[in-house]
């Protein structure tokens, strides 16, 4: 057989297990979160001990499971948004459930949530991104970024002082303020950040140490097939916002 038809036989290959991929990845139970899932984070919540977990390792091992493969099926459909989001993978985006408690007063080993967030460097790049967090009477979406350095942060303040219009025209739309009532400002400075007068039309935003939205999703929809429908109408929302801090970090 010549190079050419084995070339040819490879790409077929490869064509038809993409294809199959994106049907499995299509599965409407690939779209939502198995009620067996919530159980574990709730059983979990009361069981937060080593011997336990070790026992319940299965369960452990099904709900990670069904979370990663929730978070791939939403990753081919962010897509559409930017297709850069293809190009990560669900290792690139999930958190452990194991926590670091080396410096830390609590001394429970995990975490009772599964978490991932989902930006275009991954979750160890600390970059503009969105955020999934599923705990039981804690679910919850945002999106945006969290403490950036100061670096950062101060490109972010520039690019709103510059372009505030533009900014406001983002947060201020009446389906943003429907999905996420205003940007989360319990992380803020208390007078304006030097170089800034208070009297500045965007001081409100120059203050803030993290700019982020999010809002809650109830339990009914976390195993509710429309799931992933649901997050990815949620982040399309964000998109302008994540748009807007990337610009402002170049």
């Amino acid at each position: 057989m010549s190079i050419y038809y084995k070339l040819l036989n490879s790409f077929n290959f490869i064509r038809k297990e993409v294809y199959l991929t994106y049907i499995w990845m299509k599965n409407d139970r690939i779209s939502m979160l198995k009620p067996t899932t919530l159980q574990f984070l709730n059983d979990l919540k009361q069981h937060n001990e080593r011997p336990w977990f070790q026992n319940n390792k299965e369960s452990y091992l099904d709900a990670k499971k069904d979370f990663e493969q929730f978070i791939q099926r939403l990753l081919l459909e962010l897509t559409a948004l930017d297709s850069d989001y293809g190009k990560l993978s669900v290792k690139d985006c999930v958190f452990r459930i194991y926590r670091d408690i080396r410096f830390s007063k609590d001394k429970t080993p995990y975490k009772v949530h599964l978490a991932a967030g989902i930006n275009k460097g991954g979750k160890k790049v600390h970059f503009p991104g969105f955020h999934v967090h599923i705990e039981p009477d804690n679910f919850y979406l945002g999106g945006g970024i969290w403490r950036p350095d100061k670096e950062a942060l101060f490109k972010i303040r520039q690019e709103i002082d510059y372009n505030t219009d533009e900014f406001r025209a983002i947060i201020e739309k009446s389906s943003f303020k429907k999905m996420f009532g205003k940007l989360d400002s319990n992380d803020k400075l208390k007078r304006p950040p030097r170089g800034y007068e208070k009297d500045n039309p965007a001081i409100d935003y120059l203050k803030l140490k993290s700019v982020i939205a999010h809002c809650t999703l109830e339990e009914k929809d976390v195993v509710n097939k429309d799931l992933v429908n649901k997050v990815v109408g949620v982040f399309k929302e964000l998109n302008p916002l994540l748009k807007f801090l990337e610009t402002a970090l170049g």
